[in-house]
C-alpha cells in the first residue's frame, strides 16, 4: 500500500495526518523540530483559544485571502469548510471539556494546550501515524522528498505529499519560510511573507518605562473601517497583545490608528468631565482624575500634545487620540504571518497545480486571519481539506 507523507507537525499536518490514517492509508510524519506542535503549545501557554462560538457566515468574515477579495473555490462551499462547530466537537472528541467566555471565545476548561495535545499525538500513533522528529525537508532528491536526520539524509518517495510547513513568524519554533524557494523553484507560485497579528513598534519616552508590562483597559483602537475593544500592553518594544493583534493587518496595510480612551462615554458627557476646574494639580494629575486611570492619562500625555485648551478639544483628542508608532513589529515577534502559496496555484481541493500528488495547508497558504480563535481554527479546517483530499488522490490512483 503507498505511504503517505505529511510534513509538518502544526494542527494542519497533525489534522491532515489523521484525516489520512482515517482513511486507512499508512501515514508518515516528518517534523524538523524534536517534538510536534511547539508553536500550537506556546500559543497555549496563556489559555488555549480554540475557536469563537458564532454562526459560520459572521465567523468567515474574518478570514481575508492575500490579494483575492472573494473566498477561493476551496473554502467557498459552506458545507466543506471546518467551523466553530466542527472545532469544538473535534475537541471533545479528545476528551477534552470545553467552554465558551463571555466573548464567544472557547477554551479547554484546563485552560492549557498540552493535555490537548497528547491525548491528539496519542490518537494519531494508534491510529499507525508515525511521527519522525528531526526530520528538516530539504527539497526533491531524484524525485524524492529529500530530508536532513538525525540517521543523515533520507528520501522518500510516497504516493502522495501533504506541505504544512508553517509561514514565517515565530522561526526559533520551527516554521522560518524557507521552504518558499523549493516550491517556486517547481513553479509555485508564492506571495511574499509579511507579519500578521502583530504589535505595533513605539519609541515610548522615559516616563513611559514605568508602564512597562501593564495593560490598557476600557479603551478602543481604530484603523480605517476595524475597531477593536481588545486588552492590549504597553511594553518596551511598543503596543503588543490582543487588542492590537485585532486590527494589525489594517495598520500594516497603511490605515491611520487612533485610540479612544473613554469608548463608553459620549463626547458630550467627556467634554462635561473636562470642564471641571482644574484648579493647581499638575496636568498628569488632572488627566488622571478625569479619565479615572493613571495609564490612559500616560498615554494622552505622550501622544497628545500640542494640548488643546476647551473642554470640547480635550474630549474630541481622548476619543481620537492619534497612535503614533514606528510600524508593524517583524515576523520575529508576529503571531502569524500574510502571504504564501497563492490560491492561483491551488486547485479547490488544495492540491498544488503544478506538483500532481501533492498538497498544501495552514499558514503555507496566502490567507490570514486574526487571533482569538480564528486562526487555529482555520488551520485546523485546511489540514482536514487536504487530507481528505490526498486520501482521495490516493484511492483513486490505487484503481
Amino acid at each position: 500500500m503507498s505511504t503517505a507523507l505529511v510534513i509538518g507537525g502544526g494542527p494542519a499536518g497533525l489534522m491532515a495526518a489523521e484525516e489520512l490514517a482515517r482513511a486507512g492509508h499508512p501515514v508518515i510524519l516528518a517534523e524538523a523540530m524534536p517534538t510536534p506542535a511547539r508553536k500550537f503549545l506556546m500559543a497555549g501557554k496563556s489559555g488555549l483559544n480554540l475557536t469563537r462560538n458564532e454562526p459560520l457566515p459572521q465567523f468567515m468574515q474574518n478570514l481575508s485571502f492575500g490579494a483575492q477579495d472573494d473566498p477561493p473555490p476551496c473554502l467557498a462551499d459552506p458545507d466543506a469548510v471546518f467551523g466553530p462547530e466542527d472545532a469544538m466537537s473535534w475537541a471533545s472528541g479528545l476528551g477534552i471539556e470545553l467552554f465558551t467566555g463571555s466573548t464567544g471565545r472557547v477554551f479547554p476548561v484546563g485552560m492549557k494546550a498540552s493535555p490537548l495535545l497528547r491525548a491528539w499525538l496519542a490518537r494519531l500513533r494508534g491510529a499507525g501515524v508515525e511521527i519522525r522528529t528531526r526530520w528538516r525537508w530539504q527539497g526533491w532528491d531524484d524525485g524524492g522528498f529529500a530530508f536532513d536526520t538525525p540517521q543523515g539524509r533520507q528520501a522518500i518517495r510516497p504516493g502522495v505529499a501533504v506541505l504544512a510547513l508553517g509561514g514565517a513568524s515565530w522561526p526559533r519554533l520551527g516554521a522560518d519560510g524557507s521552504w518558499q524557494p523549493d516550491l517556486a523553484a517547481q513553479g509555485v507560485q508564492v506571495a511574499p511573507f509579511r507579519p500578521a497579528n502583530m504589535g505595533l513598534r513605539v519609541a515610548w519616552s522615559a516616563p513611559m518605562r514605568r508602564h512597562f508590562g501593564q495593560p490598557v483597559k476600557a479603551t478602543a483602537i481604530r484603523a480605517g473601517d476595524t475597531v477593536s475593544r481588545g486588552e492590549w500592553v504597553i511594553s518596551r518594544h511598543g503596543m503588543e497583545g490582543g487588542g492590537i493583534y485585532a486590527v494589525s493587518a489594517a495598520i500594516r496595510d497603511g490605515a491611520p490608528a487612533t485610540l479612544d480612551l473613554a469608548p463608553d462615554l459620549s463626547h458630550a458627557a467627556l467634554s462635561a468631565r473636562f470642564a471641571g476646574t482644574r484648579g493647581k494639580i499638575s496636568i498628569g494629575n488632572w488627566l488622571r482624575r478625569v479619565l479615572g486611570d493613571p495609564v490612559r492619562a500616560a498615554l494622552m500625555l505622550e501622544w497628545g500634545r500640542p494640548f488643546p485648551d476647551t473642554a470640547e478639544g480635550w474630549a474630541a483628542l481622548a476619543k481620537t487620540l492619534p497612535i503614533r508608532h514606528d510600524g508593524p513589529m517583524g515576523l520575529d515577534r508576529a503571531i502569524s504571518s500574510a502571504g504564501g502559496i497563492r490560491f492561483a496555484a491551488l486547485s479547490p481541493s488544495l492540491g498544488l497545480r503544478a506538483l500532481p500528488g501533492v498538497f498544501a495547508a495552514g499558514e503555507m497558504l496566502d490567507w490570514e486571519a486574526p487571533t482569538g480563535g480564528y486562526l487555529l481554527t482555520h488551520c485546523l479546517g485546511t489540514g482536514r481539506q487536504a487530507g481528505r483530499a490526498a486520501a482521495r488522490y490516493l484511492s483513486e490512483v490505487r484503481r
